[in-house]
């Protein structure tokens, strides 16, 4: 478990629990939740320190802090959970954080400061809230994270169209680049390469998408689908395997074409299949 820095956490994302709108941030690789901005669902005039104060709340957190922090200050700990529950006895998470070398909240001041928490102990503070304000944001939590993974997957999915890109280029480059042309003449015959891949996949040419999208940064690749980008990455594979049999340009993109449209109707088959489960 990596403790928490000096630094304000950097925002990954924002749950919105029926309108009051929670960040979640990036600590290490773990998540936290600002609870601060969970407050805000709370009815009545409540602070942090009223839950931190309260004796399970300081339990709970204990037995957390032996289980992922071993740099954690027993000693400090075990005063200030002696306390709990005097009428006199109050802490704020910095002093907390400070005396014990707690890891699971973090404290920060400034425009996009607030108190943070380790998700675990997250989920205890929106049961302090409320316990259907916990089930909203265990919901939302769990749906930003499904977001995540799909963002990742195509992420994964645009980085090997970009290697089988390089073997693409390469069997260009052996098969079809003659020697000693110029540099634009060589991107001349990469880029009508690429419009083969586009054409049969897309149906477009780059200039003839940049035409219809002017509004859009980048080409076709950067705002397809993950199926599209599956079938782009087989199809760079194919067409290296077809220039290198020496198949001419108009033979390619017919078998191509063909290839993309029974990729793509499996490929959305398996995906509504997938979704009616």
């Amino acid at each position: 478990m990596q403790k928490p820095t000096n630094m304000p956490p950097k925002t990954s994302g924002e749950l919105d629990i029926r309108g009051t709108l929670v960040r979640v941030a990036k600590v290490g690789d773990e998540d936290y939740i600002c609870l601060t901005d969970m407050l805000k669902a709370k009815d009545g005039e409540f602070f942090i320190t009223d839950w931190l104060r309260n004796r399970n709340t300081l339990e709970y957190i204990g037995i957390w802090e032996r289980i992922y922090n071993p740099a954690f200050n027993y000693g400090e700990f075990a005063t200030i959970r002696n306390q709990a529950g005097l009428h006199s006895f109050k802490i704020g998470v910095q002093e907390f954080t400070e005396r014990t070398n707690a890891a699971c909240l973090v404290s920060r001041a400034g425009r996009y400061g607030g108190t943070f928490a380790h998700k675990d102990i997250a989920f205890e503070f929106a049961m302090w809230i409320s316990a259907e304000f916990k089930i909203y944001i265990v919901r939302e939590f769990q749906r930003l994270k499904a977001r995540e993974q799909e963002l990742v997957g195509w992420s994964a999915k645009r980085e090997l169209a970009k290697i089988n890109y390089r073997i693409h280029t390469d069997a260009i480059l052996r098969n079809l680049v003659p020697p000693a042309v110029s540099r634009a003449q060589t991107s001349v015959i990469y880029a009508s390469e690429a419009d083969v891949l586009n054409v049969a996949l897309f149906g477009q040419t780059h200039r003839q998408w940049q035409e219809a999208n002017p509004s859009l940064k980048g080409n076709q690749r950067d705002h397809a689908t993950v199926d599209q980008l599956i079938c782009l990455s087989n199809l760079e594979n194919i067409n290296a395997v077809l220039i290198h049999d020496g198949l001419p340009q108009s033979q390619r993109l017919q078998k191509l074409n063909a290839i993309a449209i029974q990729q793509m109707r499996i490929l959305s088959e398996v995906g509504t299949r997938k979704y009616l489960k």
